[in-house]
């Protein structure tokens, strides 16, 4: 396909979580889904939903609730794995069973056990067997750039003829050179027979820092679909960073001669809900959306960016959605503007969830003279992404001084009845969090706790992320986060969502 427009296929929901720590609940994955919608993406790749019995319902969920994108199942090049993604593609109004399979020596050799005429006649078979469930079948080729070329080739050729619609050129481990990644994909597209009727993609990783640098180069040599996840999440050192594909395209169009339709006033709002939901916070010099990306220290940069923005800035921060300092919210604000900012935003909720997190934001008012669109981010973010609770945080008390050992009394509520336990601890967080353990009777590994300021000043929004395991010999990881104007609370907050969530799991 030779036309100029370029699919943003986003695999957030199925590559991105396999970062490490990162475990997602249904819920979650619908709101991000939801969010990648709004946004604009072209295919959602919801899950491996032959993987196992929550991805299977997370792809079901999400195919029968997103209309506008086509929705996603990876499967192996196995009938049963076939079979589990059309089933819980049923509902979909846009499926797309997305079949892979090795085609580097090692690969083949050392995982699969097979030979490359094998692996081709299996890629074959699959997506004939495939066609009987849908019509939009993409295949991959992994490891692609450490395999023959004639080798993929073949692989790519009896893929088409079989009825593949889109075929994936795969960097699995990051391994090509942005002058190897171009030859590639040019050499490919000359030699491979009816290319021309199928969308060309690209999936790479950033293990050596190039990801978005390949996927990009190869857009610019006939690439027509870029698979990449929100903030470049994904196995090891991650995936291609959406954001920096869809505003690379949109900032040089003139180079890349490709434009996408993403809606990149949603590219902010969507970053930092994905960080919300996923606890991988996003690094302040990180491009397009990181907290520094259009802010300026050294004095002729500030002259000159007074002058005309476009000295020191290629894009603007309006584009991409970065919330600007106007229309501050306060206290004697009311719902409507509340909700009209919400909108503003990029969020959309239901009247329900508007009341529940209009009461959250005038708690918040009640703290702080003003509220500001970052405030308002972190709060509809933990809106979002609150769980069913077992336990309630009702009251804290701490005593604590350096001539006092630290002790904290925690009142909550569960099924109607108020529970109060104290603890002591080596400081007022820890004396908290034993407190905490002695009500749910639960001891908790506490894998990692980070704070982070929302917005600046002393009466700042913190933000609190734990990651917790049940016990020491649980491998699962389960996140929890909390915000307050208080950090003490908000550490308690995100403890017991922790808690919760992972209680929740476990039923």
């Amino acid at each position: 396909m030779t036309d100029d427009r370029v699919w943003i296929f986003d695999t957030t929901l199925r590559d991105g979580e396999q970062t490490p720590g990162v475990n997602l609940n249904l819920g979650e994955k619908l709101e991000i889904a939801r969010q990648l919608e709004r946004l604009g993406v072209d295919v959602i790749e919801a899950g491996f939903a032959g993987a196992s019995r929550g991805d299977f319902e997370a792809v079901e969920r999400i195919a029968s609730s997103v209309r506008t994108p086509v929705i996603a199942s990876l499967a192996r090049c196995v009938h049963s794995d076939i079979e589990a993604a059309a089933r819980a593609l049923g509902k979909a109004a846009r499926p797309r069973i997305h079949l892979f399979i090795a085609a580097s020596r090692l690969h083949l050799e050392k995982k699969l056990r097979i030979t490359s005429e094998q692996a081709v006649e299996r890629a074959a078979e699959s997506i004939r067997f495939a066609r009987n469930y849908c019509d939009d079948i993409q295949f991959s080729a992994e490891d692609a750039t450490r395999a023959d070329i004639e080798v993929l080739r073949a692989m790519y050729e009896e893929a088409i003829r079989a009825g593949a619609t889109t075929i994936n050129l795969t960097d699995t481990v990051g391994y090509a050179t942005a002058n190897e990644f171009s030859r590639l994909t040019q050499d490919l597209l000359r030699i491979i027979d009816g290319v021309d009727g199928v969308r060309f993609s690209v999936h790479c990783h950033n293990d050596l820092g190039l990801a978005v640098a390949n996927s990009l180069v190869a857009v610019r040599h006939g690439a027509r679909q870029v698979e990449c996840t929100m903030n470049g999440l994904g196995e090891r050192a991650g995936n291609a960073a959406l954001e920096e594909i869809v505003m690379g395209l949109h900032t040089r169009r003139d180079y890349y001669l490709a434009q996408c339709a993403t809606n990149t006033r949603q590219l902010y709002v969507t970053s930092r809900l994905v960080a919300a939901l996923t606890g991988v916070e996003i690094p302040p010099n990180k491009p397009v959306i990181g907290a520094n990306a259009f802010r300026h220290q050294s004095g002729v940069h500030q002259h000159g960016v007074l002058r005309d923005r476009s000295t020191y800035e290629v894009m603007r921060g309006a584009d991409v959605g970065v919330p600007s300092a106007d229309a501050p919210l306060g206290k004697l604000s009311g719902r409507h503007a509340f909700a009209e900012q919400a909108t503003k935003l990029g969020f959309e909720l239901a009247d329900v969830d508007i009341d529940a997190a209009f009461q959250k934001f005038k708690d918040l008012a009640d703290r702080k003279k003003t509220v500001t669109e970052q405030d308002l981010i972190a709060l509809l973010s933990g809106q979002l992404i609150e769980v069913p609770s077992i336990y309630h945080m009702v009251t804290y008390q701490l005593f604590a001084g350096n001539v006092l050992t630290p002790t904290a009394t925690v009142t909550v509520e569960r099924d109607g009845r108020t529970i109060v336990e104290a603890a002591v601890g080596d400081g007022p967080i820890d004396a908290a969090f034993r407190a905490v353990d002695r009500i749910t009777g639960m001891s908790p590994v506490l894998e990692s706790y980070a704070i982070r300021a929302v917005t600046e000043g002393q009466d700042a929004l913190g933000e609190v992320t734990v990651r917790i395991r049940a016990t020491k010999d649980a491998e699962k990881r389960t996140l929890g986060k909390g915000a307050s104007t208080d950090i003490i609370e908000a550490s308690i907050l995100a403890y017991m969502n922790a808690i919760n969530r992972s209680m929740i799991n476990q039923a």
